[in-house]
């Protein structure tokens, strides 16, 4: 393998066919120049482009939001997946309005040059779903704890970049701050954001068809794609990179065993024939549970009706694990306020200011659906205390 390299592009022959690796910011002016220069100047034959499905779909289509039927992402369960990447996307937003470009630009330009040319374009990158909630259900609870913190901190993170901070911004990926800040506290989700993906991505543009190929990426991947791409990645590393790991067995328990033992000292209580002690712990628990999840409803400016559906769906939900209280009080903010056209028009706009998060229809729906959840999942366990003392 030869290489010839400079800051940004780096020249690989390697089995007699030649790869060009492009290393971008994704909120750079500079970066989208440097895409689109290289490929017209290179003409390869195949055109790689840091992109899964989807979010090559979403760069290709502004207003993909207007097709999107919130209802059923609610009911399949993908609220907390939408809202994750709606905040990852939504801190790329702001350092984009600091840099006067487009989060992705650069990888939206490439795929439109390649199409421009007639070039063939292969998406090489990980699906982002699968990449999250590998993440996610590798992390431990505390970590997850610590991930969730880091997230919901980028949402409300307002801080105003200088010159030099610009400068070395523009060189690099707009993530890699956050990773880095990530990977001393988090070390298996900065394994999962950016390691696995420079194996995934560095067998698929290893394996892309024709003899010069030119490949578009983050900064923040080029060490690791330019040390896998002269390796034997195997399709078995592949596939299991490409697979979701099962909840563990405690995840799985842990939602029926607290509903269980609260059922469990409710019928200890009938069986004592308490009822005084009895009415206690259950007013406790409507209480815990309705009260904090109906906070959080009101927290996120749900509709009156969201509130009273939190409060009285929260104590119930609590002991059915298979339905929570976010999923009634989405649905229900849904149907009386539910997102306007110029919500789904906005929505890539809005989600830049933390404002824009209340003001849209849509996010609101999300933020009702995450803050009434985290109500009831504190009143849950405040209660649980309660009875405990109680009997």
């Amino acid at each position: 393998m030869s290489t010839q390299e400079n800051t940004d592009i780096h020249r690989i022959t390697l089995d007699d066919r030649e790869f060009v690796l492009v290393g971008t910011a994704h909120i750079s002016r500079d970066s989208v120049d440097t895409v689109k220069a290289v490929i017209q100047d290179e003409h390869p034959d195949t055109v790689c482009v840091e992109l899964d499905e989807q979010r090559h779909r979403a760069l290709r289509n502004p207003r993909h939001w207007e097709s999107l039927n919130l209802v059923q992402v609610l009911r399949q369960g993908q609220a907390p997946f939408l809202l994750a990447n709606l905040t990852l996307a939504s801190f790329q937003k702001r350092m984009g309005l600091q840099t006067g470009v487009k989060p992705g630009a650069e990888l939206a330009v490439a795929a439109e040059t390649a199409d421009e040319l007639g070039l063939d374009i292969q998406l090489v990158d990980r699906e982002i779903r699968t990449t999250l909630l590998r993440a996610w259900r590798k992390a431990g609870f505390w970590k997850k704890m610590s991930l969730f913190s880091t997230l919901l901190a980028s949402l409300f993170d307002t801080q105003e970049l200088n010159e030099e901070e610009l400068t070395k911004l523009r060189q690099t990926d707009t993530l890699t701050v956050m990773l880095d800040e990530m990977s001393e506290v988090l070390p298996t989700v900065k394994t999962i954001l950016v390691d696995e993906r420079d194996t995934f991505m560095a067998h698929h543009i290893r394996h892309s068809p024709g003899n010069k190929v030119v490949a578009i990426f983050g900064a923040a991947h080029m060490p690791g794609i330019l040390k896998k791409l002269g390796q034997e990645i195997t399709a078995e590393e592949i596939e299991e990179l490409s697979l979701i790991p099962q909840k563990t067995t405690l995840s799985k328990l842990l939602p029926w065993l607290i509903p269980a033992v609260v059922v469990g000292l409710f019928v200890y209580g009938f069986m004592v024939g308490n009822t005084e002690q009895l009415a206690s712990a259950a007013v406790a628990w409507v209480l815990a549970n309705g009260v904090l999840s109906a906070l959080g409803a009101l927290i996120a400016l749900g509709h009156p009706l969201t509130i009273l559906a939190a409060f009285i769906a929260a104590p119930i939900t609590s002991l059915n694990p298979t339905i929570g209280a976010g999923f009634v009080t989405g649905i229900v903010q849904a149907f009386m306020a539910p997102p306007k056209v110029k919500d789904l028009e906005n929505v890539s706009e809005d989600i830049a200011g933390i404002r824009g998060w209340w003001r849209n229809r849509l996010t609101r729906v999300l933020l009702v659906f995450f803050f009434s959840s985290l109500g009831s999942a504190i009143g849950t366990f405040v209660a649980f205390g309660w009875l405990k003392d109680l009997f």
